[in-house]
């Protein structure tokens, strides 16, 4: 196997090399990925280079290829899944969330939205036999919604340490990161900043195996009003989508976002929220959930969408301690 070192792909010297580094292109895997314009663009290369690199990343990464359906279903076994904290939700999403997925959970104000992503911040550092995988969070935060105290309430409501010590919510709060992001340009850097971080924390005790982003579309939503604005919108919209997916698949990583609803006052039959962000939105989701509120503290989860399970709808409840049954 080629050693994984950037400097050993053909027409990469250091000092391009440092070129993509400073431009988030750490690894031989995420060149593997990038198109030959992004390179371009971050190491000041020729297009015929730029093609050159590429093609040695993804012959020393071993990607983009044709594989069998077997190989495929070898490599699935490597998905893991993240408990919700509810029985009957996780039921409905095959036992969990799915790491290399996006999972988009939308619905109107107090529908559960960002105490799902709250409660999949702790599950997520939770060991493998407890629904988590061991890892840490990052958290893109375009709302400001993100409370250190709800953390610590949710950490209170976990279920017992196998070794019978108590949980410290400080532990917890320690493999959370969070930016806040002022606009959409700041959020795609931010998405981007993400796989630094990730790189870093690969070998450690703890690796990225959560990006949040709460809510993916409030600032596109505000930033670009009206019709003649929307195509640029959903470009803008589809690189940031794209760029969580491809963290998702170099970190084994669940890739869950938030996404706001509109209201069409022209429905007469059914529900008339619908969610923002369009087809782009729509088709890049893996698992699409809409939440909706109920009784009390009550809430109701209905799938929308998926590759490989039925529609269906499952009752959870938000309680101080938790995302519970």
């Amino acid at each position: 196997m080629p050693t994984k070192l950037l400097e050993d792909l053909p027409g990469v010297g250091p000092a391009t090399a440092e070129k993509l580094r400073e431009a988030g292109f750490s690894s031989v895997e995420a060149i593997a990925v990038a198109s030959p314009g992004e390179l371009v663009a971050a190491a000041e290369v020729g297009e015929a280079t730029a093609a050159k690199i590429i093609a040695g990343a993804r012959e020393a990464a071993d990607v983009g290829g044709f594989e069998t359906g077997d190989r495929i279903l070898e490599r699935r076994k490597l998905v893991g899944k993240i408990t919700t904290g509810s029985k009957g939700f996780n039921e409905l999403l095959g036992g969990g969330m799915e790491t290399q997925s996006i999972v988009e959970l939308y619905g109107e104000f107090g529908s559960g939205k960002t105490q799902v992503a709250h409660q999949l911040a702790i599950n997520v550092q939770l060991p493998k036999e407890m629904g988590g995988l061991n890892g840490s969070a990052i958290i893109i935060d375009t709302e400001n919604t993100f409370r250190p105290e709800r953390i610590a309430q949710m950490v209170k409501g976990l279920p017992p340490a196998p070794d019978g010590q108590e949980r410290d919510p400080a532990d917890f709060l320690k493999n959370i990161n969070v930016a806040r992001a002022f606009n959409s340009n700041h959020q795609i850097l931010l998405a981007e900043s993400a796989m630094d971080l990730a790189e870093k924390a690969k070998d450690s005790e703890y690796p990225v195996r959560l990006i949040i982003v709460d809510s993916v579309t409030a600032h596109f939503r505000a930033e670009y009003v009206g019709r003649g604005t929307l195509a640029n919108r959903q470009q803008k919209l589809n690189k940031h989508l794209h760029d969580l997916m491809r963290f998702g698949d170099l970190n084994n990583a669940l890739i869950l976002v938030t996404n706001q609803v509109m209201s069409k006052p022209d429905t007469f039959f059914g529900d008339p929220t619908k969610p923002v962000g369009g087809h782009v939105l729509g088709h890049t989701s893996t698992f699409r959930l809409y939440l909706r509120k109920s009784k009390g503290e009550k809430r109701i989860a209905k799938l929308v969408d998926s590759p490989n399970l039925p529609d269906g709808e499952a009752v959870f409840t938000v309680t101080m301690e938790g995302i519970k049954d």
